[in-house]
C-alpha cells in the first residue's frame, strides 16, 4: 500500500524490494502493491519499480489507482461512515484502509486457485514505507525457527521514541508505560526486550511484520477490518493492524512477536541513530535511563492508566447494553485491547482526528 511516497521509494525502498528479490529468487515471491490518489508521483517511481521486476521475471500485481480521498469522501454515506462531532457522515479511516489491505490480499487466493500456474506460500510480509534490509526481512523470518502467528520489527521516526503507538499491545494487552526503550508494562514483554529477545505481545505491525499464510488461505480468509461503525460513534478506534492480531486464530496458538533486533525507520536521520554502523543500540547509558524511566512510569502513570481503560470499557459496555446492538455482542472481549478514545476520518490531505 503506497499513498504520497515517492520520496522514500525513490531513495531506499525500490532497492531494497529488488534486493530481497535477488536474495530469495523470482519464483519464490510474489509482490502485490496498490497505489491510490497520491499526491506526489508515486505512480512514476512505482512504474519504474515495475520494469526493473520484469525485467528480473518476478510475478506481481502493480495496481495505480487514481481514486483520491476527495473521491472517496464525495461518495454516498454507506458501511464505514459515521456521525461526528462536526455534525456531518464521514469516512472512516480503518474501515478505509482495511478495505485497501483486503484489496491487496485478494492476489492469494486468486494465485492458489486460478485454472493454470497455481502458486501458494508460506507467509505473508507486509512492508510499510520504511528503510529495511534483505537482512532485517531474512532476521524476521527466522523469528523464533519460525514459530509464530505473526512476527513485527520496531518502527522509528524520531528516536528513541518508537513509531506505532496504535497497534503496539503487550503481552497482557496494555499500551507500551513509555514510547523509549524498553518500552512495556508488562513483566514479560519487558524482560523479553530487556534481555533482547523475542517480545509476546498481543499485537503489533511497527514497520515490517510477517504473518504465516495459512489463516488467509481459509474459507472465509483471515481479513482486516475496523470496529463496527456504531462502536465508533461512541469515539472509540481500533487500528486494523491490531484487530487482526485478534482475528487470527494462530495469535492463541502460536502468539505474535516482537524482534528488537529488526529495527526500520522513516528516514535517513532515524535509521542512522537505531542502526548505528559502529556501536549498539540502545546504549549502556540509554538503557539505564530506559530502564529507571520504564520504572517511574509504572508508578505513576497507574492512575492514567486506569482512567484510559474505564473510559474505553465504560463505552463498550454502554453500546452492549443497546437493544439494537444485540447482533453486534459478539464483540471479541480481547478487541478492547485495540480500542483507544479517538475518533479519524478521511479529509483529502491524509486524515484527521475528531
Amino acid at each position: 500500500m503506497h499513498w504520497t511516497n515517492e520520496a522514500i521509494i525513490r531513495s531506499h525502498w525500490s532497492a531494497a524490494i529488488l534486493d530481497v528479490v535477488h536474495h530469495y529468487g523470482a519464483d519464490n515471491i510474489y509482490i502485490s502493491i496498490l497505489e491510490s490518489g497520491s499526491l506526489d508521483n508515486s505512480k512514476a517511481a512505482l512504474r519504474e519499480l515495475d520494469a526493473e521486476l520484469e525485467t528480473l521475471g518476478v510475478e506481481r500485481s502493480i495496481e495505480l489507482l487514481d481514486t483520491t480521498h476527495e473521491n472517496e469522501m464525495a461518495k454516498t454515506p454507506g458501511s464505514g461512515w459515521i456521525l461526528t462531532s462536526r455534525g456531518q457522515r464521514e469516512l472512516r479511516r480503518i474501515p478505509y484502509l482495511a478495505g485497501i489491505r483486503n484489496k491487496v490480499m485478494t492476489k492469494l487466493n486468486a494465485l492458489a486457485n486460478r485454472e493454470s500456474g497455481r502458486r501458494t506460500f508460506d507467509k505473508i510480509l507486509w512492508l510499510n514505507d520504511v528503510i529495511f534490509t534483505t537482512e532485517d526481512v531474512t532476521t524476521l523470518l527466522a523469528t523464533r525457527d519460525g514459530d509464530y502467528a505473526a512476527a513485527c520489527s520496531l518502527d522509528f521516526s524520531k528516536p528513541p521514541i518508537y513509531y506505532d503507538t496504535f497497534a503496539l499491545r503487550d503481552i497482557s494487552g496494555a499500551k507500551p508505560v513509555t514510547q523509549t526503550w524498553p518500552f512495556f508494562l508488562a513483566a514479560e514483554s519487558r524482560n523479553a526486550m530487556i534481555l533482547n529477545t523475542p517480545v509476546p505481545v498481543k499485537s503489533c505491525w511497527n514497520g515490517i511484520v510477517v504473518f504465516q499464510a495459512e489463516p488467509f488461505y481459509k474459507n472465509p480468509p483471515l481479513q482486516f477490518r475496523g470496529t463496527p461503525d456504531s462502536l465508533a460513534e461512541s469515539h472509540l478506534e481500533g487500528s486494523e493492524c491490531c484487530l487482526v492480531h485478534i482475528d487470527n486464530e494462530l495469535s492463541a496458538k502460536r502468539g505474535v512477536w516482537l524482534n528488537p533486533n529488526v529495527r526500520v525507520a522513516y528516514n535517513d536521520e532515524a535509521n542512522k541513530v537505531v542502526n548505528p554502523e559502529n556501536g549498539i543500540w540502545p546504549s549502556r547509558s540509554e538503557k539505564i535511563k530506559g530502564i529507571w524511566g520504564n520504572r517511574i512510569a509504572r508508578w505513576t502513570g497507574s492512575l492514567q492508566r486506569f482512567l484510559e481503560r474505564s473510559v474505553v470499557r465504560g463505552r463498550v459496555r454502554r453500546w452492549r447494553r443497546k437493544k439494537e446492538r444485540k447482533e453486534e455482542m459478539a464483540l471479541p472481549k480481547d478487541e478492547e485491547y485495540c480500542l483507544i478514545n479517538e475518533m479519524q476520518v478521511l479529509v483529502t490531505n491524509g486524515w484527521k482526528h475528531l
